[in-house]
């Protein structure tokens, strides 16, 4: 008997079966760190020490081809690694901009913290990363959360900040004045019984998105192949406490007092207001009106300009690359 064509058959087979899509219960668990979800860089660990505990912030740092002598920071949001800044950061490097991208402690593949997590942390976790890589000055772009990160270090931290890019940022209202504190047990069990199609119906409807879903897929994939580590439960307490960090440590009133020049870029459809579900029924409404919050804000400050893009939620530079490419580098250049 011939075992060839057989042996031939099963070689072709075991061949395709890597490329095979994985059913969600089919595929290997993620690490606590993302181990196992890929980056566009390389990604680099620098240790840190946050309220004596010893920790890790994993970072990219891409080089341009052409250097024009300056660094820009990316700053991701709470739900998001910073891997979706890949084509931000292609943009950036192809102009001749350095950029450097974190995940802030707690997010991503940086350590995740026993304790709380503070703005004030973060901020100086990233100019300890800065002074790391010995860049005494950068621009700092932002997104979401991220955006209430680069106004800590951008009014801490004032000589080491030469323009900021706020994209979509939360915390352009103080949520407690709609939303009453939550235990953080509450949130914990609630985060808990979320399912992947539960989170991706919360991304769509909060965020606005207008992006396919298979953009969205990664998203879902890095959240909730975590569930399959035996620290999952770490991991779960280090993003409660963010949601807590953005209630209890309010920046918008810091906002009108930022001296750099100051760029908001809002998706006109982006209504994201962070604990909305738990404010009573009346203050719902008033809640992410967040284009004309960062017009209004913007008007206060010193040199600062709102630019809303039409048909757009809160993945505003992944929705409309085009327009936010261009708002972005004019405004780098022009200053």
């Amino acid at each position: 008997m011939n075992h060839r064509p057989f042996a031939a058959a099963l070689f072709a087979a075991l061949l395709a079966l890597p490329f095979a899509p994985a059913s969600a219960a089919e595929r290997e668990p993620y690490g606590i760190g993302l181990e196992g979800f890929p980056y566009p860089y390389p990604v680099h660990m620098l240790p840190l020490v946050n309220d004596g505990e010893q920790l890790r912030m994993a970072y990219m740092d891409v080089a341009p081809a052409q250097p024009n002598g300056r660094t820009v920071v990316l700053l991701h949001g709470r739900n998001f690694p910073s891997s979706y800044w890949a084509p931000v950061i292609k943009t950036l490097t192809d102009a001749g901009y350095r950029a450097v991208v974190p995940d802030q402690v707690g997010f991503g593949k940086s350590s995740k913290p026993q304790g709380d997590l503070h703005f004030d942390n973060l901020a100086r976790n990233t100019m300890t990363l800065l002074d790391h890589l010995q860049i005494a000055k950068a621009d700092v772009v932002a997104h979401s959360m991220g955006g209430m990160v680069a106004v800590r270090i951008a009014r801490a931290y004032p000589d080491r900040v030469n323009h900021l890019v706020l994209t979509a940022p939360i915390g352009l209202e103080d949520y407690r004045l709609y939303v009453p504190p939550t235990p953080t047990e509450k949130i914990l069990e609630h985060e808990d019984k979320l399912t992947a199609e539960g989170y991706r119906k919360q991304l769509e409807a909060n965020y606005a998105l207008k992006l396919p879903p298979d953009q969205v897929t990664p998203f879902i994939d890095a959240r909730f192949n975590i569930k399959g580590s035996a620290e999952y439960p770490r991991w779960l307490h280090a993003f409660v406490a963010s949601a807590q960090m953005i209630y209890r440590e309010p920046v918008v009133h810091e906002i009108p007092l930022l001296t750099q020049p100051t760029l908001f870029i809002m998706g006109a459809d982006d209504h994201n207001a962070p604990g909305r579900p738990n404010a009573p029924e009346a203050l719902r409404p008033k809640m992410g009106q967040n284009a004309d919050l960062a017009k209004a804000l913007a008007a206060k400050m010193q040199n600062a300009r709102a630019e809303v893009i039409p048909n757009t939620g809160h993945l505003v530079f992944l929705e409309a690359p085009a327009k936010y490419d261009e708002l972005l580098l004019s405004f780098l250049a022009a200053h």
